[in-house]
């Protein structure tokens, strides 16, 4: 059956030509039917060729998402086909080294899957929705899943902000296959940590940190940690891995600090070496306390939207000038930001005068940037969103600005 057709603008060819899976709404002749809503479309050229397939929007400035360059069949088999070729390259990337590994499998628009998200840990599936065209093909995703990894559960966390585009609203956590799988272990460079699919924060852990896990892990070695926004212990757990002395993790969530101490049991790390403390973080960084060799802050981002800029960038400054304080000389500084608005550059400026302020001095150890699982391909600039850096920290001379000055 052929797909309903949405004929492009003239001279509105240039960005699928450039390879962005975008099309919003101004680059079509018309706007897109409500009644295609979630389907499955051909875009045209002037001279009705197809010149690609994809799923359609009537809600939000996206129109199109782009599946395929010409015409194809957007079914189970081609779902299927895209998240083995995905696996291929994780498994080319040396991040399945095996079974009781833990990747993302399909990173939407970079994997050729717009609008669908798959982390997998072990032998458990979580996958994301953020389009009406998955939610309406969900069953689709399961079994193209269920063929490809045989897992023995697959839980669906559709609660990204990101559906608001959409039209949409959050999802509860739902188990689509097989029975709730609990609390997950999975190994990282001969690591365990610890997946919460069902009750946990995104998919239930953050696998883009690997690269900040493996420089924390390089640097920690006789080192005391403070380990702020620590979740559930994963960098903590990589600074012991690495001869961390210690250390203390922060965060305002009990069930958070819970998987702190699963996460040590399962290294065998003793709880008097792993802290917790429950605490916001803002309240535990504004206060005077003791000072560490290594300090980590991690936090969600701060700025999820355009408008929220100043106030998130006010945020990461008081956040990273008030950790800098509690790093002790020589000690090592760890700092990210997951805010895809705010850009490496101003991240770095961020930095530079909350170093100022707090009278330190930065030297660069490291960068972390995405892993090859969470790809932002160069016609896709939109998947980046993540940066991360390692700092060696002395003192310097008092800064000329007045210490809390903003």
């Amino acid at each position: 059956m052929s797909l309903p057709q949405l004929p492009l603008r003239a001279g509105r060819e240039k960005s699928l030509s450039a390879g962005h899976p975008w099309l919003f709404s101004g680059a079509f002749a018309k706007p897109v039917p409500s009644a295609l809503h979630g389907a499955a479309v051909a875009v045209t050229d002037g001279d009705g060729t197809i010149r690609a397939t994809g799923s359609a929007s009537a809600k939000g400035s996206i129109a199109v998402r782009i599946f395929a360059r010409g015409e194809a069949t957007l079914d189970q088999a081609f779902i299927a086909a895209r998240l083995f070729e995905a696996r291929g390259r994780r498994i080319l990337a040396g991040l399945v080294p095996g079974p009781d590994a833990g990747y993302r499998l399909c990173f939407g628009e970079a994997d050729g899957l717009p609008g669908l998200i798959v982390d997998v840990y072990a032998d458990v599936a979580v996958f994301q929705s953020a389009t009406t065209f998955f939610d309406l093909r969900r069953e689709l995703v399961v079994g193209a899943l269920r063929d490809l990894l045989g897992p023995r559960a697959i839980v669906e966390k559709s609660s990204s902000p990101s559906r608001k585009e959409e039209g949409l609203s959050p999802l509860p956590p739902a188990l689509r296959h097989g029975a709730d799988p609990g609390l997950v272990p999975f190994v990282e460079n001969g690591v365990t940590y610890v997946a919460d699919p069902m009750k946990g924060q995104k998919t239930g852990f953050f696998l883009d940190q690997r690269p900040l896990r493996e420089l924390v892990r390089r640097y920690a070695k006789g080192r005391s940690v403070l380990n702020v926004f620590s979740y559930s212990g994963a960098l903590g757990a990589a600074a012991m891995a690495g001869g961390a002395t210690g250390v203390t993790n922060v965060d305002a969530s009990a069930e958070a600090l819970h998987l702190c101490e699963v996460t040590a049991q399962k290294n065998v790390i003793e709880a008097t070496r792993f802290l917790t403390v429950k605490q916001d973080a803002f309240t535990f960084l504004g206060a005077p306390g003791e000072a560490f060799n290594m300090v980590i802050v991690d936090p969600p981002a701060l700025i999820k939207s355009k408008k929220e800029t100043d106030a998130g960038k006010k945020g990461y400054h008081f956040l990273n000038r008030a950790a800098l304080r509690r790093v002790a000389e020589g000690g090592v500084f760890v700092t990210s930001s997951c805010s895809q608005h705010l850009s490496r550059d101003e991240f770095m400026a961020i930095l530079a005068r909350a170093s100022l302020q707090a009278g330190k001095r930065l030297h660069y150890l490291g960068e972390a940037p995405q892993p090859a699982d969470h790809p932002a391909p160069p016609w896709f600039p939109e998947g980046g969103y993540l940066k991360g850096f390692v700092y060696l920290v002395t003192g310097e001379a008092a800064s000329t600005l007045h210490p809390e000055e903003d």
